[in-house]
């Protein structure tokens, strides 16, 4: 942050990775707004449609989902499987990795029809 600057992606790509390994203590309070500013910096530095938000997008669904936070999960899910498709294409390895996280999710809740 001192050396890059508040707004510069590596400190996204930082505070996202500190917010996986607080997921993963199990420390979702801590790892929520890290997720959430991440989010921001990656939309506002490189654009709401760039692969990168996608993810981003994903790492706080996959939050949310940990705990029980469906009905947040579920629209960051679905806006992360949008952004891969339309910019990296409906073939895309990653297009399957956003659809399998949605349907654990549907999974999760009981929605086997969706």
């Amino acid at each position: 942050k001192q050396q890059l600057g508040a707004e510069h992606p590596a400190l996204a790509t930082s505070l996202n990775n500190l917010a996986m390994l607080y997921k993963t203590q199990g420390k979702y309070s801590a790892a929520e707004p890290l997720y959430q500013e991440s989010l921001r910096i990656t939309k506002q530095q490189l654009g709401a449609e760039h692969p990168s938000v996608a993810m981003s997008l994903n790492n706080l669904a996959m939050l949310y989902k940990t705990q029980g936070k469906y009905c947040e999960a579920e629209p960051l899910y679905q806006e992360s499987l949008r952004i891969t498709k339309q910019q990296l294409g409906a073939e895309h390895p990653a297009v399957t990795t956003s659809l399998n996280n949605l349907a654990m999710l549907y999974h999760a809740q009981g929605k086997y029809s969706d």
